[in-house]
Parts: structure tokens; sequence; C-alpha cells
């Protein structure tokens, strides 16, 4: 009985919330998940955009601090308080120089936009259309190319001669206006095929037929309004630069190069303009001196150095 009798106790335990793992997880995803909508968004951006901003996007991130970051013997020559930067983008000491990166990717931006330029007019312009595929343009380590090639049924001059065709006449003077949108200056290459005259290369050869082309293409070009001084360089090359590897004599080997410079190859082409004009100047100098008579004086006024006159007269 007194087993039976016995109380029975009920232990209720109380119920308690599962304990809180505070919010800091939420914070880091929430950051993961805008990183990564960053990252997807930029490489978005990179696979629609152009070489030429894909450059000008390069250029941005050419930072004057590089120098001080992988080290050197200082971190700037400028008076900034900046270390590496400055106003004057000439100091080379320690610095990277802005000026020739910054000049390459606008020049890059240019000759786009240049050859964006011309491919529109070609489009919308009825008669130049009809020769789109004898218009090449092309972005080269010297600049814009622009070649008018021939084809069979088409040549851009009569034959064997420098006489401008004229939708040949028509295309370089629509194309003249055009180049002086852009500050480059041009230069302008003349093309034959191998095919030789009859006389050989004793009176008139493709090197001069490539040269009279180019110079005559040089007059259309000024005649449709492009500026005189804009020409850099005329050349004749005959068939030592063909199109058509394979086949010497097709007629895309005869055609006329016009290359809008870049700053780099024109500034090249200048010094190497002056480099020559000097050279020429010096040559005939030792000319005339050396041809002088033996025993020859010079005049006593030549000979003698100037000597002040006390009176003061000249």
């Amino acid at each position: 009985m007194s087993e039976a009798r016995r109380p029975i106790i009920v232990i209720k335990r109380p119920v308690r919330a599962a304990a809180h793992h505070g919010g800091a997880w939420k914070i880091a995803y929430a950051d993961f998940m805008t990183a990564m909508m960053a990252f997807f968004l930029v490489m978005w951006l990179l696979s629609i955009s152009t070489p030429v901003q894909l450059a000008g996007i390069a250029e941005q991130f050419k930072m004057p601090l590089k120098v001080a970051l992988s080290g050197g013997k200082k971190s700037g020559t400028s008076t900034s308080v900046i270390p590496g930067g400055g106003t004057d983008p000439t100091h080379a000491d320690g610095e990277v120089k802005l000026s020739d990166s910054d000049t390459e990717a606008q020049d890059l931006l240019r000759q786009d936009q240049l050859k964006q330029r011309l491919g529109d007019m070609i489009e919308a312009t009825p008669l130049l259309k009809l020769f789109r595929p004898q218009l090449l343009l092309d972005i080269t380590p010297e600049g814009l190319r622009i070649q008018i090639v021939d084809s069979g049924n088409r040549p851009m001059f009569d034959r064997s001669s420098a006489i401008v065709m004229p939708y040949m006449r028509t295309i370089l003077r629509a194309i003249g206006p055009v180049l002086n949108e852009q500050p480059n200056k041009i230069t302008l290459s003349g093309h034959t095929d191998s095919t030789l005259y009859p006389q050989g290369d004793k009176s008139y050869s493709n090197w001069e037929l490539s040269a009279d082309r180019a110079n005559a293409s040089r007059r259309e070009l000024i005649a449709g309004g492009m500026q005189d001084t804009k020409v850099l360089r005329v050349m004749g090359v005959a068939s030592s630069m063909p199109f058509s590897q394979e086949d010497p004599l097709a007629p895309s080997n005869r055609r006329i190069s016009i290359v809008v410079l870049n700053k780099r190859t024109q500034a090249q082409i200048e010094r190497a303009n002056a480099a020559n004009a000097a050279n020429a100047a010096n040559a005939a100098n030792a000319a005339k001196t050396n041809s002088r008579p033996a025993g020859a004086t010079l005049p006593v006024s030549a000979a003698m150095p100037a000597v002040a006159d006390p009176a003061g007269r000249n």
C-alpha cells in the first residue's frame, strides 16, 4: 500500500528558444553578393568594349606611384606633397611619364573615330559604296592605313600612266576633307604590280610610275580640300611591297596607300627629315669648301674677327 500511495513527481523544464547566433553572417553574405555582382558587371563591360576603349581603361590604371611601390631611388622629383605625383609630366626620375601614354591612347581613339567616320561616309554615299571592296581601312603600328586597290574591271589609273580615272578622283576628293578633321599628318605611297616595261628600267620603270601615281593622288586630295601641309612624305615603292604575295601580277598589287600617322611615327619621320636636311647642308658646305682654289685666301672682313669701334659705330 505504501508504494501505491507514493506521489508522482512531474518535472517540467521551461522551454527556451534556441540561442541566437547573431547577424554577422548576413552582412558577410551581403558583401559577397555585392562583390560578385560588381565582378560580373565589370566582366560584362569588358566584353562589350572595343580595343581602343580597353586601351584607354588600361591607361587609367598606370598610376604614378608605381615606381614608389616597386622601389627606386625616390618616388618623385616634383614639389607635390603626393609622392610620385606633380603637375609636370616631364619629370622622369622616380616618376612615370603620363604624356607619352596619354598621347598614344588619344591617337588610338582618334584613329578609331576616323576609321568609323570614313566607314560611315562610304556607306552613306552611293557612289563610294560601289567601290567599297576596293577601299581597305585598317589600323597599323604607324597609324590608320587607307588603301585604294585596283580591280580587274576597275583600275584607278590609265594603264601604265599616272592619269587618274574619274571614279578614283571622286574617291580621293571625298577623303581629302575628312583627313582635315584630325591633326595628324599623312604619308602617301604608290604601289605597282611586277609587270615590266618593254624597255626595262632604262627609261621609265615601275619606280617612276608608282611615284607619279602617289603624287597625282596627293594633288587630288588637295583639290578635294585637304590641307597641303598635312602631307609629310610621298613615296613610290614600285612592286617591292606586294599586296598579294602569291600572285605578283595581281591587280590588288596596284594600289595607293594613305597612312594617317600617329604621333610617334610622325615624330620619327620629322626627325629623319630634319637629319637628312642637316646632312645635305653639311655636304653642300663641305663641297663648297673643297672647291675653293688652292692658295685662295679669305677676304679680310671674313678672316679677321669683328672689332668693336670705340666711337660706337657698327
